[in-house]
């Protein structure tokens, strides 16, 4: 049998059984879902499930549950970590595996990271664009060229948007110009 014709415990072909794996997840159809999952589990086939689930919180939710993939990888660091020890009568791991299938399952759903994605790969060659004037800053040899120092730097390569000030940071930014302008004895640059 070769990997095309790879066969689940109960004699599934794998690949159908990942695919059908991934849409019930995409269509929160959680008992099916799960059902699948232990399949893969069962058929040693853990480690291709958890890859998909990883995949999963990126391609089928992503932006609409922004946390999801790191949940995701700390549920799969703790299904590592529990499986090293090798409880064959309790299987503590398995508790990851399903609570990441059920929490993805119920997520919000969204393809915006894979259609963009697609995308941005499949048409880059089409879509190319000069360096922005702001990149050209003092870290750059152009900018060097250009004159552009620290000021430059604060002004154009420091913005940011959406700009979300946090208590204190105007102070801190008129201490790091003291810093970087040498105001300050004993400074960064001395």
């Amino acid at each position: 049998m070769t990997q095309y014709e790879s066969k689940t415990t109960n004699g599934y072909d794998l690949f159908e059984v990942v695919s059908a794996f991934q849409k019930c997840i995409r269509r929160n159809l959680e008992d099916d879902a799960i059902f699948w999952a232990v399949e893969l589990s069962l058929s040693n086939y853990q480690e291709y499930a958890w890859k998909r689930l990883r995949i999963i919180s990126s391609e089928d939710i992503g932006l609409a549950e922004p946390n999801i993939s790191s949940e995701i990888a700390a549920l799969y660091e703790m299904h590592k970590d529990l499986a090293k020890k090798k409880d064959d009568k309790h299987f503590p791991e398995r508790l990851f595996l399903i609570h990441a299938v059920i929490k993805l399952c119920r997520a919000r759903k969204s393809r915006h990271i894979d259609w963009q994605t697609v995308y941005a790969f499949g048409c880059h060659s089409n879509r190319l664009r000069p360096i922005p004037d702001f990149a050209l800053d003092k870290h750059t040899r152009k900018g060097k060229k250009l004159g552009r120092g620290f000021g430059h730097f604060i002004e154009e390569g420091c913005k940011l948007e959406p700009f979300h000030p946090t208590d204190g940071e105007d102070e801190s930014l008129e201490n790091a110009k003291k810093a970087l302008t040498g105001e300050c004895h004993g400074g960064l640059f001395e």
